[in-house]
């Protein structure tokens, strides 16, 4: 089987798993990454954090309100159409966001369970390297160094 879809068969099934514990608690993981993207950028907007996470704002919108009607988001801008809210995780909300990271990190014990320490960091490489190569496919207008994978110039 080639490597690109045994690749994409496992993140689809490591997706799952993560869903699925997640929604255990009451939680998703399009909530852990709005409550992410806030907590390491305070003040986004529901289209900044749409476009983060590859949905439309009204989407978004729908997630944060979510969020906020359990406390973890807070709207610091006044609500009105065509206004720009500004969104902050809250107390609540980093709490929360520490218990989704804390069950994403039970699924990865989960998977990588009976590999060595040194098997674990060179997986971790690997996939470093991997998303890197995924990255330039998607952004094709820079040349790369090959022995560290960073750009160097534009492609012209």
């Amino acid at each position: 089987m080639p490597f690109a879809l045994l690749l994409a068969g496992a993140g689809r099934l490591v997706q799952d798993e993560v869903n699925r514990r997640l929604e255990e608690q009451g939680h998703s993981l399009r909530l852990m990454g709005a409550l992410g993207h806030l907590a390491h950028e305070p003040g986004l907007s529901y289209s900044e954090l749409g476009r983060r996470a590859g949905i439309t704002a009204q989407s978004m919108q729908a997630t944060v309100l979510r969020l906020e009607h359990a406390g973890a988001v807070a709207r610091t801008t006044p609500a009105g159409r065509g206004r720009r809210a500004e969104l902050h995780v809250t107390g609540e909300g980093r709490r929360m966001l520490e218990d989704m990271r804390h069950t994403v990190a039970g699924v990865e014990e989960s998977l990588l369970d009976g590999l060595s320490a040194a098997e674990r960091a060179a997986l971790g490489t690997t996939l470093g390297r991997l998303l890197g190569n995924l990255d330039r496919l998607r952004r094709p207008d820079t040349d790369t160094d090959a022995t560290d994978g960073k750009p160097t110039r534009p492609r012209r």
